[in-house]
């Protein structure tokens, strides 16, 4: 199992922020539910030569498309829309690290939207601790467990088209970012 620590934990004010406006939050969520589907399904249009990384694509695309008519199911109850999609700064700033080349590039990503399903992993956890309805609870704990499944899938894949000392290198590299860009982010109502 190809698992890792993030290096810097969620300040724990985050989850009191996200609790103070849940509808932007889950507008947000929504979103983020809907864009990684759609990525996955990129990644195999993008790497037809990735049979292994197809299927995991395919199957991340469906549950990820799966979460998202969860969140709609919870916005349609509360009177919620979708809004235009805002630019993510957490993910925009991630992006920024995503070296040319076609190996570097099929790696960084692979390796970054680990981090973020690691970090969507510890963050829907925090929010399944803190909420009170039962259900809710319920929901972002099950959520917790799909990135979980979801951020060592992206690991399975980097250590199958990449050498074993080439990913743990990166990893490091790319974790340090992530610890920097979510120190220098304020919190927000969003996953990220």
């Amino acid at each position: 199992m190809h698992t890792y620590e993030l290096r810097c934990a969620t300040d724990p004010a985050w989850v009191e922020v996200v609790k103070s406006d849940f509808d932007r939050f889950l507008i947000d969520h929504a979103a983020c539910e809907r864009k990684a589907s759609a990525l996955a399904m990129s990644m195999v249009q993008h790497y037809p030569d990735k049979p292994e990384l197809i299927q995991g694509m395919i199957d991340l695309a469906i549950e990820e498309l799966a979460h998202f008519r969860e969140v709609m199911k919870l916005m349609v109850q509360r009177g919620l829309r979708q809004s235009n999609d805002e630019k993510d700064p957490y993910i925009n700033a991630l992006l920024k690290h995503v070296r040319k080349g076609h190996a570097e590039y099929l790696l960084d990503r692979l390796l970054i939207f680990s981090i973020v399903e690691r970090r969507g992993h510890e963050r829907f956890y925090l929010m399944g601790q803190a909420l009170e309805d039962e259900k809710l609870k319920d929901f972002y704990v099950r959520l917790a467990n799909a990135e979980h499944r979801h951020y060592t899938l992206f690991m399975q894949l980097a250590h199958r088209y990449f050498d074993s000392a080439m990913v743990s290198a990166r990893l490091d590299e790319l974790l340090d970012a992530e610890a920097d860009i979510v120190r220098r982010l304020p919190l927000r109502p969003a996953v990220h």
